[in-house]
């Protein structure tokens, strides 16, 4: 008995069946084959923590597009699939969990918080997968992998042991991205810049005079954190602004503070915005930060983790940052300093995660030295060897590539890769190594404490490419389908 076509095409009754007819003969799968010229494309592992929405859908229809086309046309084709751990987004949600059943992750401790992580990765951890596959998506999910399984782990504790011997990861203090919320340090590709309606508070600091502040003399800026003066070591104007010579080597009176605060020259200073006169705070923006260093200013930090008023904000301590500057607005009016105030639309810094406005904070970090790293970069898109599509992409890419500034990559988190970086509990000697250290090399105690920090979620992603393939291992896989053909990403991310 012949059964009936059905009038409307139901996607249920077929879809599932034929992409499992798909895997059960193998026809995504790729093996190592002289006989043919490989060709190879590695997904951009999606986050453990996300679904697929539209973004991923283009990406990913646009990937089996070009790997089934290389098919057909004859390649041993290979399109590598796989996840991120997604350090803060899915340590956020974790948390959020928690919450709701009462406890923190400070209360579970390191341990048992991992092994919530574990557990909510297997039972979400292929959500996302699962929709790739729906979708028809032809990847060899033979060799499906994670950036955290144990090949990626070798993988990046072989980078970074190799990078900080060659002096290319070096921990320092440095200004970085702080945000509140999520209390770990972000790169600035983590930052994304909106439009907030804000103020520019004009102020005025009394020049010194034999010593104390002068009650007819001042010096006028505008400023759209008035919290931050609490950090204040000098104000600056530009050398070649003549309206400011005869102030050369003198200082201000840094008001509530009641210190004085020297006045540099830097050619930073903008003559033409606002009154040519700029606050230096050397700890709380990156700006003023160079400004520091090429003036030899002291560094200080007025704000705690959680963006509140630290010990050296005087009377404002353990103040929220907006709260304590509304109080130090209102203090400078009462002292007769506020010259005026006015609306001013400006981009603030918030972390693409959580959209807190982030801190710009000095703090100790590991970074990656990018100024040698990013030749090679360069370079292969100078030469073609590397090609983007389309071409005025180029521009943008070198726009980044010329003002890029070491990576800040250690982060305040769990869940993630831990740092291989011991420290002495005698001497502080710092030690970094694939597997702890039996004693310190400098003083021989046999104490060695890991650094409790993680990297950066793409410092695994950065080596996905081949670690997907064997390395630090010489693979067979890695020989034949190594270096990878093509990258499909979205133009936003592309420098992550």
């Amino acid at each position: 008995m012949k059964k009936e076509l059905e009038k409307t095409y139901n996607p249920k009754g077929m879809e599932d069946r034929i992409y499992q007819n798909w895997l059960d003969k193998k026809y995504f799968h790729a093996e190592v084959d002289e006989t043919k010229k490989p060709f190879t494309i590695v997904i951009p592992p999606p986050n453990i923590t996300g679904q697929l929405h539209m973004g991923h859908a283009l990406d990913n229809t646009m990937q089996d597009i070009l790997i089934r086309f290389k098919r057909m046309q004859g390649y041993n084709a290979l399109w590598q699939p796989g996840t991120d751990h997604a350090s803060i987004a899915t340590e956020v949600r974790i948390i959020d969990t928690l919450k709701k059943e009462g406890i923190s992750k400070e209360d579970l401790g390191r341990e048992k918080f991992l092994e919530r992580a574990w557990d909510w990765k297997k039972e979400y951890g292929g959500r996302i997968i699962s929709q790739l596959k729906k979708m028809g998506s032809s990847c060899d999910w033979d060799r499906e992998r994670f950036t955290m399984d144990e090949g990626c782990n070798k993988a990046v504790t072989e980078v970074f042991c190799k990078m900080h011997e060659k002096g290319w990861i070096y921990k320092g203090s440095r200004i970085i991205n702080w945000c509140p919320v999520c209390n770990t340090s972000i790169s600035d590709a983590e930052v994304e810049y909106e439009e907030q309606a804000g103020h520019f508070w004009h102020i005025k600091y009394p020049l010194v005079e034999d010593g104390k502040p002068s009650t007819t003399e001042f010096l006028e800026f505008a400023t759209t954190r008035p919290e931050t003066m609490l950090g204040d070591t000098a104000v600056a104007i530009n050398p070649d602004d003549e309206r400011y010579h005869h102030l050369r080597g003198k200082s201000v009176w840094l008001p509530i503070v009641d210190k004085a605060i020297p006045i540099v020259e830097d050619s930073y200073v903008d003559m033409e915005f606002g009154t040519g006169v700029v606050k230096i705070t050397p700890a709380h923006d990156p700006n003023d930060f160079m400004v520091g260093q090429r003036h030899n200013l002291e560094v200080i930090n007025i704000m705690n983790d959680d963006a509140t008023i630290n010990e050296n904000g005087g009377k404002y301590a353990g103040m929220d940052r907006y709260a304590a500057r509304e109080a130090i607005v209102k203090d400078l009016d009462e002292l007769g300093l506020l010259v005026k105030i006015e609306d001013y639309s400006h981009n603030v810094g918030t972390h693409d995660r959580c959209h807190t406005t982030v801190e710009p904070l000095v703090k100790q970090q590991w970074f990656v030295k990018m100024d040698e790293l990013i030749k090679p970069a360069v370079k292969a898109v100078k030469e073609g060897e590397i090609k983007l599509v389309p071409e005025r992409m180029e521009k943008t890419y070198f726009n980044w590539t010329d003002n890029i500034k070491d990576w800040c990559i250690s982060r305040q988190l769990w869940w993630g890769h831990r740092i291989p970086a011991y420290y002495c509990d005698e001497c502080g000697e710092i030690v970094v190594s694939a597997s702890a250290p039996d004693k310190c090399p400098k003083c021989g105690c046999t104490h060695l404490t890991q650094d409790p920090d993680t990297l950066d979620t793409w410092f695994s992603s950065a080596l996905w490419p081949f670690s997907t393939l064997g390395w630090p291992e010489k693979t067979k896989d890695l020989e034949y389908f190594y270096p990878t053909d093509v990258l499909v990403t979205g133009y936003d991310i592309i420098f992550f």
